[in-house]
C-alpha cells in the first residue's frame, strides 16, 4: 500500500519539472540586468537578476572632492536599491513557479 495515495509518480514528475523550471529561472536571472539611480540619476547602479552588481556610473558632475561622504551615500544607496529589486524580482519569479512553497537556499 502507497502511503502518498498511489500517485507517486506524478508527484516525481512535478517535481522534476518544477525543478528544470527553477534553474531556468536561475539561468535567465544571470542575464537580466536592473538599473536603479539615486540623486535625481547622479549615480546609477546596474545588477544582474540575481543580485550581482555589473557597474556603477557616476555622473562628473556630483564629483566633489570636498564632498565625497554624499558621493558615497548616492552609491550605497544606488547599490542597495538595485539588489533589493533583483531580489524582489528573483523571488516573484521563483513563487510563480514554485506556487509560493519556500524552497531553501532559493532566494
Amino acid at each position: 500500500m502507497n502511503p502518498f495515495g498511489g500517485n507517486m509518480g506524478g508527484m516525481m514528475k512535478q517535481a522534476k519539472k518544477m525543478m528544470e523550471d527553477i534553474q531556468k529561472i536561475q539561468e535567465s536571472l544571470t542575464q537580466e540586468r536592473i538599473d536603479v539611480s539615486s540623486g535625481g540619476g547622479m549615480v546609477t547602479a546596474t545588477v544582474t537578476g540575481d543580485g550581482e552588481l555589473v557597474s556603477v556610473k557616476i555622473n562628473p558632475q556630483v564629483v566633489d572632492p570636498e564632498d565625497v561622504e554624499m558621493l558615497e551615500d548616492l552609491v550605497t544607496t544606488a547599490v542597495r536599491e538595485a539588489t533589493a529589486k533583483a531580489k524582489q524580482s528573483a523571488a516573484e519569479k521563483m513563487q510563480a513557479v514554485t506556487g509560493g512553497v519556500g524552497i531553501p537556499g532559493l532566494f
